[in-house]
């Protein structure tokens, strides 16, 4: 035990109680942060807990955060996130490290059949019986000062993950799960998975149903979006809207006139308007013959959508019986490619995966496996 405030605004006593972290075989980390104003998340709070230890740290407080990114670099120490993504994605973006090593209770819970996606709160209340207050889940955590009953919520997306980590870990050990994580682990820990190409952008939108001219029209401008909102820092939609992507797709404007004309473009012309046409140009200028463009999603062959089918039944038996989230063994574009294809690289046909459920997959496409219903539980049944 150290005596600390329970929020650091000094670097002195941030390096104090990341030493003492340092020394716990876990930390548990959150983060809050605010990103409706920015294109990069800003850092609004951070909070830690080991053993004898919880604190908040300011970081609108101007200290040094150096020693806190040491601790997340710290190989010896395991840090403990629920639902980890954006909090490694904001200390990755703030620092350029990734904490390692991970344990993120969200997926542990789906290795351990307790659903899909599920809330912190929710996971409090069923392993530790205690109720997690939502009151301050969506304030403006910029804003200062922050009162005690903020500090007291802010804390408790780490006090409580201490023992839920425990009980999880606990069971994974006694399962045999541990390596189960270790796919989804690994993709938020590789640095690919924050990294975001402009050129990219365009797969965010949707393309169905447009003619050739205007996909190009959208990659182009969703591109010019994207640098443009990293460069100043502010949300897309407050460079270019989607709906005034869209429309200026449709209409393929070619003057500041025109460009006027259109509905949800009108407050954008006067700082962008020229920035615009340039995006339209491109696009108009491009030879049809040197671009291969993005094809809509295509229709299942109906033998192959049935086939889908039964798999998503075989999923639902597979994962009850081993009571673990279905999305943990295969997603529904897993189902599609499976349905189509006994080589698909795809997660459900590697590594554990493809022995508790690939297998079975490929058995009943080969007709060697059968579903059927026996005391109204889908069983499986060997041909």
């Amino acid at each position: 035990m150290i005596d600390l405030p329970a929020v650091i605004i000094s670097t002195a006593d941030l390096e104090q109680a990341c030493e003492y972290l340092s020394k716990q075989p876990f930390v548990t980390v959150d983060t809050e942060f605010l990103r409706q104003t920015t294109y990069r998340p800003k850092l609004c709070l951070i909070q830690m807990a080991g053993v004898g230890l919880e604190v908040a740290v300011d970081p609108l407080a101007g200290l040094d955060l150096s020693s806190f990114y040491r601790l997340m670099a710290n190989e010896a120490v395991v840090k403990v996130f629920h639902a980890a993504r954006q909090d490694v994605e904001i200390i990755h973006q703030e620092a350029g490290i990734i904490p390692t090593p991970i344990f993120d209770s969200q997926i542990a819970a789906m290795a351990l059949g307790h659903g899909e996606a599920i809330s912190y709160g929710t996971l409090v209340k069923k392993l530790l019986k205690l109720n997690h207050d939502k009151t301050y889940q969506s304030i403006d955590w910029c804003q200062r000062p922050l009162g005690p009953r903020q500090i007291e919520y802010a804390l408790g997306d780490v006090t409580h993950l201490r023992d839920i980590y425990t009980k999880l870990s606990k069971r994974l050990q006694e399962t045999g799960r541990e390596s189960w994580l270790e796919e989804e682990v690994a993709v938020l820990t590789d640095p690919k998975t924050y990294a975001f190409d402009p050129a990219d952008a365009w797969k965010r939108m949707k393309l169905a149903g447009k003619s050739r001219l205007g996909k190009l029209i959208i990659i182009e401008l969703s591109a010019w979006r994207e640098r443009t909102a990293q460069s100043e820092n502010v949300p897309r939609g407050r460079v270019l809207k989607d709906e005034a992507i869209y429309e200026i797709a449709k209409h393929a404007p070619r003057s500041l006139d025109a460009l006027t004309r259109l509905r949800t473009v009108r407050e954008s012309v006067k700082a962008r308007g020229e920035a615009i046409l340039r995006c339209v140009a491109v696009a108009l200028a491009i030879d049809p013959a040197e671009i291969s463009l993005p094809e809509a999603h295509a229709e299942l062959p109906a033998a192959a959508s049935a086939t889908v089918e039964l798999l998503r039944v075989l999923l639902k038996a597979v994962s009850a019986e081993l009571n673990i989230a279905p999305k943990l063994l295969a997603s529904a574009d897993d189902l599609e490619r499976l349905a189509q294809y006994d080589d698909a690289d795809i997660p459900p046909l590697r590594g554990w995966r493809r022995e508790f459920f690939g297998e079975k997959a490929l058995a009943l496409k080969a007709g060697t496996l059968a579903l059927g219903i026996k005391n109204r539980e889908i069983r499986l049944f060997p041909l």
